[in-house]
């Protein structure tokens, strides 16, 4: 059996194992178009079937390429999937703010969110999160946007990986092949923002993270110093991101400090 069916099968009985723990039975997605929902729609299809709800939230900023090639998988895996738009919440807050792409781009994210978790309360589902460890360790996402779900089947899979992943899984190629992007505002790269490719990042993230090497190390295999200052910049200025809100601690007993339970206990 190969690493990414190994990986795969892994992945399915993780989501039924902690979806159905908490009593629920159904989960939705944000489907972008893009690789990491994907690959996270075909998992969760195998998982759940039906119980599955995939979510299109366009904008007047979306292309329409990402629209067709997320069609395009809900009709090759026969997802069952949703429309709803943000463009009227967007336009109305841009209506009486003057917007940065950043800044556009953020609020985008949230809005989604946003979305997703009040149709996971209709749905009676748990969000799933279509982050991979890429760009988590690098901070590239939006704190309560696409960083927010209740659980994450990808987030340990570097970018890289992700699209070996998403050839065994059979994702179609107009979605494999094309440049990543969260497609926040017209013409958005993710490679062109950070820089560098993520074949390029991936290299120094797994020496750095999974294999302990030093910077200097890193410098004597030969890595770009100006990359791999960044890589390790960024780990550290978005270690915000990749924890819960921290609390001053007061008393004893303060919440993710001291007062830890095993996160399935039951009374």
């Amino acid at each position: 059996m190969s690493k990414y069916a190994l990986i795969s099968d892994f992945l399915v009985r993780f989501l039924r194992d902690e979806v159905y723990k908490t009593g629920l039975k159904r989960v939705v997605l944000g489907l972008s178009g893009g690789i990491d929902s994907a690959v996270v729609a075909v998992l969760a299809q195998r998982a759940f079937g039906d119980d599955l709800l995939c979510v299109m939230m366009p904008s007047h900023y979306s292309s329409q390429s990402s629209l067709d090639d997320a069609q395009t998988l809900i009709e090759r895996f026969g997802l069952r999937s949703t429309v709803c738009s943000i463009e009227p919440m967007l336009r109305a807050y841009e209506a009486h703010e003057s917007m940065t792409p950043l800044r556009t781009g953020n609020l985008s994210a949230r809005l989604r969110m946003a979305t997703l978790f009040d149709l996971s309360a209709k749905e009676s589902a748990l969000v799933l999160g279509t982050s991979n460890k890429s760009e988590l360790m690098l901070g590239y996402g939006t704190l309560f946007g696409d960083l927010a779900s209740a659980l994450n089947p990808i987030g340990d899979l570097y970018k890289s990986e992700i699209f070996e992943l998403a050839r065994y899984l059979e994702v179609p190629s107009c979605i494999i092949d094309k440049p990543p992007s969260a497609d926040l505002w017209e013409g958005q790269s993710d490679e062109a923002e950070l820089g560098y490719s993520y074949a390029q990042l991936d290299a120094v993230l797994q020496r750095y993270v999974e294999e302990r090497y030093g910077r200097d190390e890193l410098l004597f295999e030969g890595f770009d110093a100006a990359m791999v200052d960044m890589v390790i910049e960024r780990i550290y200025r978005n270690q915000f991101k990749r924890r819960l809100p921290l609390i001053a601690k007061l008393t004893s007993r303060t919440i993710n400090f001291d007062f830890n339970y095993p996160r399935d206990i039951t009374l």
